[in-house]
């Protein structure tokens, strides 16, 4: 960080972030210069993955609790099966997300 004796610091982030100006004198915006995470997220279809992920998760989680809590019925509350399969549709949707990107991943490398 440098600071200047007229103005607050400036981390090294904003200084290279200063430099690095288009040919209209604005900073460029991740749009026009996609690179390091952003590519790769954009690349391997994170988001796309991601909802269908979760929206298998979220399926899933609901066909387990049909079928074992409330088709056979329950003596206790529904409270701790409800936390339950919050637990089981964000483990399960993380797996399929992973899974589903890994593929994606796999796809993209044979295409090199």
């Amino acid at each position: 960080m440098t600071g200047d004796a007229d103005g607050p610091a400036r981390s090294d982030r904003e200084e290279s972030a200063g430099r690095e100006r288009s040919d209209d004198g604005e900073k460029p915006t991740d749009r026009e210069q996609p690179g390091g995470r952003a590519a790769l997220v954009e690349a391997l279809e994170v988001p796309r993955n991601a909802r269908r992920g979760f929206a298998f998760g979220l399926l899933f989680t609901v066909a387990v609790f049909v079928f074992f809590v409330v088709l056979p019925g329950t003596y206790r509350s529904p409270l701790f099966y409800v936390g339950l399969g919050f637990v089981l549709a964000v483990a399960v949707g993380g797996l399929a997300t992973t899974v589903l990107t890994a593929i994606t991943a796999y796809r993209l490398s044979r295409e090199l």
